[in-house]
Parts: structure tokens; C-alpha cells; sequence
């Protein structure tokens, strides 16, 4: 008996054993319901092929489907003074900054590179949400800042990707002033004539909103994207009234011409395709 119960058995139930399902196989759409199988979601552009809800993508796989992991060459940042503040909130500031490196790979919320898409050198900013929820702080202003020189310096047009919860509030004054530097930097590109093209995607808000976001000479927002400053309950709760269900989505600030195009992501390279071959001259 003892035979069989300590050596045929475990046998046996290491031969019919189930084996573990990984959490991340399936989503669960927040929109319909819908179960996605993460390959299909994958193959669909992070959309769900039942109600076309746009998932969130993450910065990898949007330089992937854009310009390709090889025709995208990243632009070093400067580094900078990582705690100014010495800021302390649950933990160090400086001690947040390590985790999210760790966790991410990435050394702050927004990546340049100089890419290109339908043949036109373009120069290319993307907020990164997986950071700190792509909030702006000097490092953030100052890739911003330095993709507009890189486009001027380069002569060609410079296409920024948002992301973002808004300003970063471990760096408190010093994150705001990064709204007029990056509006300056916008208007060095309007001096010297370089198109700035903004692609607004989910979620778009704060500060980032109030400053170089809204600012395009042509303005893109994925479909579904919320984009705002203020958040709607606060929004609602200061004015007393009950604002409408699709208030601050893309679709609803493309009706009230604050959007130029509502793009779905399938069709977004497409679209910024057109527009370069319409603005650029060879």
C-alpha cells in the first residue's frame, strides 16, 4: 500500500495534472465584457475585435507598429539632477524614480527618436503612461524641448505622442514651469516653419493638456482617447450641472473643433502617412 500510495500515484497525478494557465492569456474588456485571448488582442492592435475599444499600448509595441524596433533610432537625453526637491511623500522620491526603472527599463516617461514614416525623416516624442503615468517633470519637458532642436536642426517635422496623467507632483514647481518651456519650444517650431504634429492618446490630461498637447498644427486623437484637464466628477461638482456620457472623448472634442481627426489605430500610420506626403515637399 505504501507503494502505491507514495510512488504510483504522485506518478499518475503528475501525468493528468492541469497544467497553470498564465494570468496575462486572457482580458477582460472594461467596455462590452468581451474575453480577448492576448494573441488576438495583439494581432488587433490592442483593440477589441467585438466592440473596437482601444486598449492602452504600450510604448514598445506603438514604436513597433509606427516605424519598426529597427528604423527607430533613439536620441539620448540629458541627464539631469534626479530629486531637486528631495521630495518624500510614502516613500522617497528618488526611491520611486529606481522602481519604475527597474519595472520598466526605461529612465523616464518620454522617448525621442528620429524615425520615419512613408519615406519623411520624421523626429518622434512618445510619452511613456507605464512611468509614473507619463507624468511631466524636468525630464520630460526637457526631451520635449530637445526633440523641437532636433526637428529644426533636421528640417523636418516633429510628431509628439501623449500619454499622460499631467504634471508630476514630486517635482511641484518645477514640473509646471514645464508647461511655458515646452510652449516655447512649440513656438521655435512655428518661427522656423517645422509642422508639429500632436497624436493625442489615452488618456491625455493635466497639464500636458494645458501646455504643448493642444497646441499642433494638426491634431490627431486615437478613437475613444479621454483628453481633458480637470477630471469630469470635479468638473461636474464646480458647476453643478451633469455633463454629458462622452464629455472629453476624443469623438466629442473633434465635434467641438478641438480635435482635427479622430483616427482608429489601425488607421493611424495611414493617416500621418497623408499628411506628411501632403505637407512635406521632397
Amino acid at each position: 500500500m505504501n507503494w502505491l500510495t507514495n510512488f504510483v500515484k504522485p506518478k499518475l497525478s503528475a501525468l493528468v495534472s492541469r497544467k497553470s494557465v498564465p494570468d496575462n492569456l486572457w482580458r477582460n474588456c472594461p467596455n462590452c465584457a468581451n474575453m480577448l485571448h492576448h494573441k488576438d488582442l495583439f494581432e488587433n492592435y490592442d483593440v477589441c475585435n467585438k466592440c473596437d475599444y482601444h486598449f492602452r499600448m504600450s510604448i514598445e509595441r506603438r514604436i513597433e507598429v509606427l516605424f519598426g524596433k529597427e528604423s527607430f533610432k533613439r536620441i539620448d537625453l540629458e541627464n539631469i539632477n534626479d530629486d531637486p526637491l528631495s521630495f518624500v511623500d510614502t516613500k522617497k522620491y528618488k526611491d520611486r524614480l529606481k522602481e519604475y526603472r527597474k519595472k520598466t527599463t526605461f529612465n523616464d516617461a518620454f522617448i525621442l527618436g528620429k524615425a520615419e514614416i512613408s519615406n519623411k525623416t520624421i523626429i518622434a516624442g512618445l510619452m511613456n503612461f507605464d512611468f509614473m503615468g507619463g507624468s511631466m517633470g524636468r525630464a520630460v519637458g526637457g526631451g520635449i524641448v530637445k526633440g523641437a532642436k532636433e526637428a529644426i536642426s533636421n528640417k523636418c517635422p516633429y510628431i509628439l505622442f501623449t500619454c499622460s496623467g499631467g504634471a508630476r507632483m514630486q517635482e511641484g514647481i518645477i514640473s509646471l514651469m514645464q508647461m511655458p518651456r515646452t510652449v516655447a519650444a512649440i513656438g521655435l517650431l512655428n518661427k522656423n516653419k517645422i509642422p508639429y504634429i500632436v497624436v493625442l492618446t489615452d488618456p491625455t490630461t493635466g497639464g500636458v493638456t494645458a501646455s504643448f498637447a493642444m497646441l499642433g498644427d494638426i491634431t490627431i486623437a486615437e478613437k475613444g482617447a479621454t483628453i481633458g484637464f480637470a477630471g469630469k466628477r470635479v468638473i461636474q461638482d464646480t458647476i453643478r450641472e451633469e455633463l454629458p456620457i462622452d464629455f472629453q472623448k476624443a469623438e466629442y472634442l473633434h465635434e467641438h473643433g478641438m480635435v482635427d481627426i479622430v483616427s482608429h489605430r489601425k488607421e493611424l500610420k495611414k493617416n500621418i502617412a497623408g499628411i506628411l506626403n501632403h505637407i512635406c515637399k521632397d
